[in-house]
């Protein structure tokens, strides 16, 4: 029975979406702040609505209610409670419905908290927002519906492809669609403001927030799946170039061009049109990671779903927004003026080459994810495009990138001394670059990406250290630490963001350049060694877990003769799904993992065995922390909030035609 009201809230969910999406706009349109005022109960009861109806659905998970076609197909009875939980979206139909109910959390957000702004901005901006559920709600009711019943329900379910019932898993599609879905926010933003013919400081001061709540949750999902990758799929990567790990990279890169962008809209009044487009564009490739997961067009091992007819649909839901939205900027173009002029040396123009590496870097990965596609259309030829390709044409971006972000940092607003900014900078890059150096002469003879890969991030780390110091201003230590104490939090954000990023890379550099690679039968007893580590495999014994059964092996780690540790690698079978697991062991330190991966067993008595020893890999995850922790930081500074924009004066616009 509670599916059944389930499934009815949903149906009303979307109805309330459709009033919501043509009432408040046409108010909007003719000054009627009654139809206008629709918007805000309409979104509270929307999101309400499809809380219950994914309440409803857990439930029926919970409860291992089988006649619910969903739960049979995802879920046990001898499943861990946790991943009954995370089983209602390890599946496509919840998946989404999980989606749609964090797209009405964003409206019902707007609606609580946005009483500060314009009220036809607002009611544009909800109107926007509704229509895009409306969209997904009937992608969900008329080819996706999770609520479908099966007249013989089986005695127990299917289960959960063993590969999700992982803690890491179940906590990264959550935060990874708080970053898709958030990013609806500076679509309906964008078009709102379009159908004002208004975009103004104020305007990029409201965007911002949501903007960056989404690259934070971006940045968090990734990371998760980043890290359920290496240390659960047993291959020791942590990315993979797959085309579902480039769905969600590819707007994650348009949202930061997005978060820079819209500083230069806020302090100078230029960049509008590019700052908009990049509003459409960042949710449109969410729209477009969507499809490629959900389309079964190209193929990857996290695809969800190989349905031709809900991937014609998502396309469909792709081109009418993207295609109407960028028909809509097409005609506003006139009215989004700049105002503000900079020279060739300043802020402005190293944010505009910020936005320019971000851009084609994502869309030098757009073209690599769907080459394969293409050559199969038009050329009759299938190919793969791997790691090579990314990473000889993505990379120098990022170096790019990284060697302005300390210069643009400091520069002025309108007109700077490149001198003047770059002098503090040289014991930064000094530093940074006596480290590359020591690991040059450490290394002599191997590759340059290590000490390049170092030394570019300690460039980052220093420069953004010299940026926040060089704020203090001078005199004695404890009035510059009291200066430095009531600098913004944004400010703060900015360099743990951008030291983060820094770490980032020598993670992956460290990673790239110095991994071991070890694979042997090993024996019982015999040790054997990998660089500077002895391994010693002791026993292989089965053991039974509560839905699987092990082979698990004791591995002895030793260094110099002293004890390190011992690791329990395994081999894990799930009876219900028939599907065996590969399940490393993994010894975490922040200057290196020992990495043990136990194979299949073999006639003359030994298992075959796979060691990494992995330099800095922690970094990795490090740095995406320290981004996440420095994008919170500046959402919690009182000048980027919602409201804040709107106690300003309003700045003068441009006027609706």
């Amino acid at each position: 029975m509670i599916t059944e009201i389930g499934h009815f809230a949903l149906i009303l969910a979307a109805l309330t979406a459709l009033v919501q999406g043509i009432v408040p706009l046409i108010g909007a349109h003719n000054r009627w702040p009654g139809w206008m005022a629709v918007a805000e109960p309409a979104a509270g009861i929307q999101f309400l609505l499809t809380a219950f109806s994914f309440a409803a659905l857990t439930y029926a998970f919970v409860v291992s209610d089988f006649s619910l076609r969903l739960v049979a197909l995802n879920s046990h009875s001898a499943k861990p409670m946790i991943y009954k939980l995370s089983g209602v979206w390890g599946n496509h139909e919840g998946s989404m419905l999980l989606w749609v109910l964090i797209l009405t959390l964003f409206g019902a957000t707007l609606a609580w908290f946005g009483g500060n702004l314009p009220p036809t901005l607002r009611a544009r901006a909800l109107s926007v927002q509704a229509l895009v559920a409306v969209a997904f709600f009937a992608f969900i009711l008329f080819t996706s519906n999770p609520f479908l019943r099966i007249s013989a329900p089986p005695f127990d379910g299917e289960g959960l492809n063993p590969l999700l019932q992982d803690v890491g898993l179940a906590l990264h599609p959550p935060f990874l669609y708080l970053g898709y879905v958030g990013l609806s926010m500076a679509f309906s933003f964008a078009v709102a403001a379009l159908i004002e013919g208004r975009v103004d400081a104020a305007w990029a001061r409201w965007v911002r927030p949501w903007t960056l709540a989404a690259w934070i949750f971006l940045t968090i999902g990734i990371a998760l799946g980043s890290w359920w990758a290496y240390y659960e799929l047993g291959w020791g990567g942590f990315w993979f170039w797959d085309p579902v790990e480039n769905a969600s990279f590819m707007p994650w890169l348009l949202a930061g061009a997005l978060l820079h962008s819209a500083i230069v809209v806020e302090k100078r009044e230029a960049l509008k049109s590019w700052t908009i487009l990049l509003a459409i564009l960042a949710f449109g490739f969410s729209l477009i990671g969507t499809f490629i997961v959900r389309s079964g067009v190209i193929t990857s091992v996290h695809a969800f779903a190989n349905d031709p007819e809900r991937g014609v649909f998502i396309l469909a839901i792709l081109l009418v927004f993207m295609g109407g939205a960028l028909m809509l900027f097409a005609a506003r173009a006139s009215v989004m003026e700049a105002k503000g002029v900079f020279s060739m040396v300043s802020r402005e123009s190293a944010l505009v080459l910020n936005n320019i590496f971000l851009a084609v870097a994502c869309f030098v990965v757009f073209v690599g994810t769907i080459w394969p596609l293409v050559s199969e259309i038009f050329f009759t030829r299938k190919l793969s495009v791997g790691p090579p390709f990314f990473n000889m044409a993505f990379t120098p971006f990022m170096v790019a990138l990284g060697i302005i972000l300390p210069v643009g940092a400091m520069l002025p607003w309108k007109r700077g001394n490149l001198s003047r900014v770059i002098k503090p900078l040289i014991p930064a890059f000094v530093l940074a670059l006596a480290l590359g150096g020591l690991i040059w002469a450490m290394q002599t003879g191997r590759s340059l990406l290590g000490p390049v890969g170092l030394f570019l991030g300690a460039w980052l780390v220093f420069g953004a250290l010299t940026d926040v110091l060089s704020r203090s201003g001078r005199g004695a230590i404890g009035s510059r630490l009291a200066r430095l104490r009531r600098l913004p939090r944004a400010d703060w954000g900015k360099t743990i963001a951008h030291s983060g990023f820094g770490i980032t890379i020598i993670g992956i550099a460290g990673l790239t350049a110095w991994e071991m690679e070890d694979i042997r039968v090993a024996y019982k007893g015999e040790p054997f060694t990998v660089g500077a580590f002895e391994l010693t495999l002791d026993d292989v014994r089965a053991e039974q877990g509560p839905n699987y059964m092990s082979t698990m092996a004791d591995v002895t780690v030793r260094r110099n003769g002293e004890l390190v540790t011992t690791v329990h690698p395994e081999k894990r079978v799930y009876p219900v799904e028939s599907m065996p697991t590969t399940e490393a062991a993994i010894d975490y330190r922040f200057m290196r993992d020992v990495y043990v991966v136990i194979g299949d067993p073999q006639a003359d008595g030994g298992f075959t065995m796979r060691t990494y020893i992995k330099p800095l890999t922690n970094w990795i995850w490090l740095g995406c922390t320290l981004m996440s922790l420095g994008g919170l930081l500046s959402l919690t500074d009182r000048r980027y909030r919602v409201a804040a924009g709107a106690r300003k004066a309003p700045t003068t616009g441009v006027p609706a035609e």
